[in-house]
Order: C-alpha cells, then sequence, then structure tokens
C-alpha cells in the first residue's frame, strides 16, 4: 500500500472528509486530494502533521520509499523525485520473483539510496558556478 493509499484509508476511518483534514492539517483541500491521488507529494513536516491528525505515527503512513522520494523531492525538487521513484521501481523490479529475506533487500534499497544522493552531491560540485542555486554560489564566493 502507497503513501497515497494510506493517507486515504485512514481518513475515512477517522470519518474526516478531505475539506476537514486539510483544514486541520492547514493545507488546501486539493492539496489532500492531490496526495490521495498520488499527483503530488506532501513535505515531511506536513506529512507530520497528517499523522498527528489521523491519530497514528508518520511511520505509520510511510514506507522506506516513500521517505526516500520525499527527500529526494525536498532536496533536489520534481526531477530528483522522479529519478527516486525510478529508482525505487527498478530496484523492486530487481527482487521480483527470486527469494530474499526482507531484511536484504531493506539493506540492498538502503545502499541504493545511499549511493544516489552521493552521486547527487558529487555531480553538484561539477555544476557550472553560474547554474547552482544561490546557498552554493555563496558558500564558493568565500573561496
Amino acid at each position: 500500500m502507497e503513501l497515497k493509499e494510506r493517507i486515504a484509508k485512514l481518513r475515512r476511518i477517522k470519518n474526516l472528509t478531505q475539506a476537514e483534514l486539510a483544514e486541520k492539517v492547514g493545507v488546501t483541500t486539493r492539496s489532500i486530494q492531490n496526495y490521495e491521488l498520488g499527483t503530488r507529494v506532501p513535505k515531511m513536516d506536513t506529512v507530520v502533521k497528517i499523522a498527528e491528525v489521523l491519530g497514528v505515527d508518520e511511520k505509520v503512513l510511510m514506507s522506506d520509499d516513500d521517505y526516500f522520494v520525499i527527500e529526494a523531492h525536498e532536496k533536489y525538487g520534481s526531477r530528483g523525485k522522479k529519478d527516486a521513484e525510478e529508482l525505487v521501481k527498478n530496484a523492486t523490479a530487481l527482487f521480483a520473483g527470486g527469494t530474499i529475506s526482507e531484511r536484504d533487500k531493506a539493506l540492498v534499497l538502503e545502499a541504493i539510496q545511499e549511493a544516489y544522493f552521493e552521486a547527487k552531491i558529487i555531480n553538484k560540485k561539477y555544476t557550472p558556478k553560474k547554474y547552482r542555486k544561490n546557498d552554493d554560489s555563496i558558500s564558493d564566493k568565500s573561496d
């Protein structure tokens, strides 16, 4: 079950409408609709608020894959989110039909996620200064 499905299911269990959940979380009704449709991924602080309103721990709402996708989205934008989703999909396909323990599967996925973020950091070093975000160019000027 994905994050979008867990949000919708828990909202229904609590007998809340999308509008009521949105009001309690402090977002628009359209945002909740997008989260439940899977067209948008909430930021971590929003996930925490949703979990509080629904009376569950955020770990109940999110899998390790969800954490990875949200972290990639927050750090690298929509392209990072798309890359992370593709990585998760390909890694999941890698295990299809095989016999591997859940622990080993989690370790492999964790290694792939770490490699992804390390590659992003390394690639950022080679981005020309004029294309870097402001926070990077500020630290480069002090050199």
